[in-house]
């Protein structure tokens, strides 16, 4: 009965399932959600893999996945103006892909019962949150940056999902979305690609005596929009044509950190592992009229 109440659930905001593409290589209609058409370098040496989220038969935005630690590495999407109405009532998905013998591209809420033991080794599951008691699960692509019910419901899954401390996830993470979100909306005009990824430090949650989900040190974002407001007031118009952000997922820390993209290069270098040509957007996200 609980599934079934579930499943009514996703009619709130679903018409039919999400599906999603796991892909060696990002085809041309995912790369859509990339500045320049170009994902992230530098952060392939892990086990990962990239997930097109589609939904009804449309992709919505990408992920980087690593099937070890069972986490995003990033979700990168395009920001839509929205007055930041959340959507409500979506239960969690999995991705059938990362599982072993699935022939589905389309992405599933969690079964009942133990069907879950035939994919949970590639990606996290909903026990493994159930006694996480000092996490809970946090958005990297939050529906608050979207504006059309399919695609904030697309972002209902565990795929895009990883362990944030409640305080930081409610009280700092959440206000600085709302702050970027009013920003894209006030001055950018065109296209404002957005990348949300974590760094890791080896803790992790786990569930019957094994490790199942990397906790997250920081979390980052960094957004790039070419084509802005020239007459942004001077307080928000150094924070153009890009900007970043970061902080420390913990229950003492009260601060998000804003800085230039370049900058934020520089401190994913000093605090993950990444490869000595990293790069979030290309050239920076400096238009090339602007970088002579």
């Amino acid at each position: 009965m609980a599934f079934w109440l579930q499943m009514g659930f996703l009619l709130a905001c679903l018409s039919s399932a999400v599906r999603g593409r796991v892909e060696k290589q990002l085809s041309p209609e995912c790369r859509e959600f990339l500045y320049m058409g170009t994902p992230p370098k530098g952060l392939e040496h892990q086990p990962v893999r990239y997930i097109c989220q589609f939904y009804n038969k449309k992709p919505r935005y990408v992920t980087l996945y690593n099937i070890e630690q069972h986490i995003p590495i990033y979700s990168a999407y395009t920001f839509k103006r929205s007055e930041g109405e959340k959507c409500v009532d979506v239960p969690w998905m999995y991705e059938p892909q990362l599982s072993t013998s699935f022939d589905t591209d389309e992405m599933q809420p969690f079964p009942s019962g133990y069907m879950h033991m035939n994919f949970e080794d590639a990606q996290a599951i909903l026990d493994d949150y159930t006694n996480a008691i000092h996490y809970e699960r946090g958005t990297l692509n939050p529906d608050e940056h979207q504006n059309e019910l399919d695609d904030k419901a697309s972002t209902y899954t565990l795929t895009n999902v990883v362990p944030m401390v409640p305080d930081f996830n409610d009280r700092i993470w959440n206000k600085q979305e709302h702050i970027i979100r009013k920003r894209l909306n006030n001055y950018c005009r065109g296209t404002a690609y957005i990348v949300t990824g974590i760094t890791t430090s080896g803790k992790m949650i786990r569930r019957e005596n094994m490790n199942r989900i990397a906790v997250p040190t920081y979390l980052w974002s960094a957004y790039c929009c070419v084509d802005y407001d020239h007459n942004t007031p001077f307080t928000e118009r150094y924070k153009f044509p890009s900007f970043a952000h970061y902080g420390l997922n913990d229950d003492e820390n009260n601060e998000i950190v804003e800085i230039p993209v370049q900058k934020m290069k520089e401190f994913l270098k000093k605090t993950t592992f990444v490869n000595q040509n990293f790069q979030i957007f290309v050239g920076d996200c400096i238009p090339p009229s602007s970088s002579n």
